[in-house]
């Protein structure tokens, strides 16, 4: 089997910010209340008329400049989403045609939160088998779309954006492993109830507010907590090494104190914890994304450096991979 690593990486963020100031004149909360619960203080917001596919294109851009690739080079594209542009066709067609990669083959994930780290874990399987040479994988959402801004509990969280990065095969380190998880049986505790088979669009749908993000959060919290601690020490394992062998950690970006809980759960130090949540809130699939990006910009992370993506989501999802970069 071929080794796999990332040799590319690239993000876009919308320009308009939406603050906790901003909020207060939304809905009855407070930037205080907001910040010591959730750690954020800022998010993105897309404009008006711009899709996920406009933010995939662009991370994706960014990433193959990056890698030092051209878009005919690439042979698979997988966009990680909940909020595509449509229901069909598929975001990372949209994709293919607006970057010009005709030689790829598309398609996405919808693994919510965990979708970045799944369609990594796909892609590399690819790779090493030799069934596909070069991979764009982009985490892109505008959760903004499905975000109820008259729910208070729910509309302090979220945000848009999109991160990318491009999967080759490479003669050291690269992806050491990885580890998923489901557990459907959950799946209430986060959803949008319509605008699927079971409930499509009506009048009675949109009234009810029903095609918004629906969330029992103090549920979830403990969820969060175990699989994405059960998730990182397993695929540590997996890898043949322990917690403390870890440079650096990208955890999906949801709430500052489920990512303080991992930490603590794990023995890490939080100083090798790479934050973005104050600037951009919860992204879903595109936060694991970003963060990786921007680590690389920071220089955080470094040649030999190993590196641990961790992500929870709906469905209930989890997913972990461990990177030698």
């Amino acid at each position: 089997m071929k080794k796999v690593g990332i040799i590319g990486v690239g993000e876009y963020l919308p320009q308009k910010i939406l603050t906790n100031a901003d909020l207060e004149k939304m809905v009855d909360t407070s930037d205080e209340w907001i910040t010591t619960r959730t750690g954020i203080k800022q998010r993105r917001i897309a404009a008006k008329g711009e899709a996920v596919s406009d933010l995939a294109v662009k991370s994706a851009k960014a990433a193959l400049e990056d890698a030092g690739i051209a878009a005919h080079d690439i042979d698979l594209i997988i966009v990680a989403t909940i909020t595509p542009d449509m229901q069909f066709p598929s975001v990372a067609c949209l994709v293919q045609d607006a970057l010009s990669a005709g030689n790829a083959v598309c398609f996405d994930i919808s693994a919510a939160c965990a979708g970045f780290v799944y369609a990594i874990d796909v892609a590399s399987q690819f790779i090493a088998r030799g069934a596909s040479k070069n991979a764009l994988v982009i985490g892109a959402e505008i959760l903004s779309s499905v975000t109820d801004w008259q729910d208070r509990s729910t509309c302090v969280l979220f945000g848009d954006g999109a991160g990318a990065a491009v999967l080759s095969e490479v003669k050291s380190g690269g992806i050491l492993a990885t580890y998923l998880g489901s557990d459907g049986s959950m799946a209430d505790l986060l959803k949008v109830p319509a605008g699927g088979s079971r409930m499509p669009a009506t009048d009675k749908t949109v009234q009810s507010r029903m095609h918004y993000i629906k969330m029992r959060g103090n549920e979830l919290f403990k969820k969060a907590v175990n699989a994405m601690a059960k998730a990182a020490q397993a695929v540590v394992n997996k890898a043949g090494l322990k917690c403390q062998d870890i440079d650096l950690v990208i955890p999906h970006q949801a709430n500052v104190r489920i990512i303080s809980a991992v930490a603590k759960k794990l023995g890490l130090d939080e100083n090798k914890i790479y934050l973005n949540i104050e600037k951009y809130g919860n992204m879903s699939s595109a936060s694991t994304a970003t963060a990786l990006c921007e680590a690389v910009k920071e220089g955080r992370i470094k040649k030999g450096d190993v590196v641990l993506l961790d992500a929870f989501g709906a469905g209930l999802v989890w997913g972990a991979c461990v990177i030698k970069w």
